[in-house]
């Protein structure tokens, strides 16, 4: 029993990362396109606005990422508790908390980064690229390939047409037995759901075809190119998912998932994400020349240097580089364990990939391309394995790098955390 009630500052020790989330949300972070949504008396929230966005940021940072596991941790953690000031909002509060206001939590990343860089946690004297895949909140099971979708729509019609003549009968049957009172003209549920079935597979069909014109009036638009699709039907092996059509099977080091690649730019100076994006492309030379101006419109300024792996590596890039005058390596292949540079990626001799190939290989391996995995692959493990963001829980490619996003955030307001321990242990 307390005859007082303990102050929040009381629940978890002085410095812990707790309080350092609620008070740089409270004095560090500007709040007002979320706070503006609640103008008027009626429906004013029962929770403030600002602590559950302290809320969503701290649980992230924790590796809880459900709304039922925050608002079960809300009850059972201390720290938690210090966060919330010991309020309890129930697990749809905080899920439609997170919907309502996402797109202004995506822009919290720009907030951040702000602090890190007034903080000297960002120079850009180094930046290096890479991506990683990460499950959709789907399965690559629920997934059909367009010409499955080809060959099982007439069998379904006509399965779905012969049980829709069956449930005739049957309904005609039952009004000769219980007569016309009684209610007969209800469908069977093992009609609608093959009916249902059916029907998402024709929606899933005509998405595959209308990106399938789509790819085909794009290279009408670029004659140079060589074209090799003779029409705009999809090839067979094209796939589209029934649970979240925007997400895609992609490959990686333990098989095939259904998922998304997720991009990030990281700064030397203490692993700060500058610059973010998700794709639904598996490759990542598509996003170079994005990131790059996403660094430049996020901080002011352009890196001095950038490194990234082979699959970065186009004449496109280098060429787009080389005019922003950013020293680049940027590996023109797969390098081997122990080899001293990345393997040559077949090249013309004048070309840039070549002489970036030869540009590496003078380098060495004290050359700046062995910060390349001193970056992003330390970052994307703090985020995969220490706070255990696996797989996306939103659907949809604008919720999903919303998501991404503030996952991203999270990752910078901890390095935010970190620096501001060693300032307060050396003071």
């Amino acid at each position: 029993m307390w005859l007082l009630p303990p102050s929040v500052q009381d629940l978890v020790p002085p410095g812990h990362v707790a309080h350092f989330v609620r008070d740089t949300v409270r004095e560090g972070l500007d709040l007002t396109a979320i706070l503006s949504s609640y103008e008027e008396e009626r429906g004013y929230p029962p929770y403030h606005p600002g602590m559950m966005t302290a809320l969503l940021l701290y649980a992230y940072s924790q590796g809880v990422y459900s709304s039922r596991r925050i608002a079960r941790a809300c009850e059972e953690r201390l720290d938690l508790a210090a966060v919330t000031g010991m309020q309890r909002p129930d697990f749809r509060t905080v899920s439609d908390f997170r919907k309502r206001h996402l797109g202004a939590l995506k822009g919290l990343f720009l907030q951040v980064l702000r602090l890190c860089r007034e903080a000297g946690l960002v120079t850009l004297g180094h930046v290096a690229l890479d991506g990683t895949k990460i499950k959709a909140n789907a399965s690559k099971h629920k997934a059909m390939s367009y010409g499955r979708m080809v060959e099982a729509e007439p069998k379904l019609a006509a399965e779905v047409g012969r049980w829709f003549d069956e449930a005739g009968k049957t309904d005609r049957a039952e009004d000769r037995e219980h007569g016309t009172e009684r209610r007969g003209d209800e469908m069977p549920e093992w009609v609608a759901s093959k009916q249902t079935r059916l029907q998402k597979i024709r929606e899933a069909k005509a998405a595959l075809e209308a990106e399938a014109r789509a790819a085909r009036a794009a290279r009408e638009e670029k004659p140079e190119r060589k074209d090799n699709g003779p029409t705009a039907t999809p090839p067979d092996k094209a796939q589209r998912n029934f649970t979240d059509p925007a997400s895609r099977i992609m490959k990686t080091k333990d098989g095939f998932i259904q998922g998304f690649n997720a991009q990030v730019a990281v700064d030397a100076t203490a692993q700060v994400i500058v610059a973010r994006t998700l794709t639904n492309q598996a490759s990542d030379s598509p996003h170079l020349q994005g990131l790059v101006d996403q660094i430049a419109a996020n901080t002011e300024a352009l890196p001095a240097q950038l490194s990234a792996d082979a699959g970065y590596c186009s004449e496109d890039n280098l060429a787009a580089l080389q005019r922003r005058k950013i020293d680049a390596f940027i590996a023109t292949g797969r390098q081997k364990h122990g080899a001293p540079s990345p393997a040559k990626r077949p090249a013309k001799p004048d070309s840039l990939v070549a002489a970036m190939a030869e540009k590496l290989r003078a380098a060495g391996r004290e050359g700046p391309y062995r910060l390349r995995k001193q970056l992003p692959e330390p970052v994307f493990g703090q985020i995969k394995q220490a706070r255990g963001f696996r797989q996306f829980l939103l659907r949809g490619l604008d919720n999903v790098e919303a998501e991404w996003s503030l996952i991203c955030t999270v990752h910078n307001l901890l390095k935010l955390a970190s620096h501001q321990r060693r300032q307060l242990a050396m003071a």
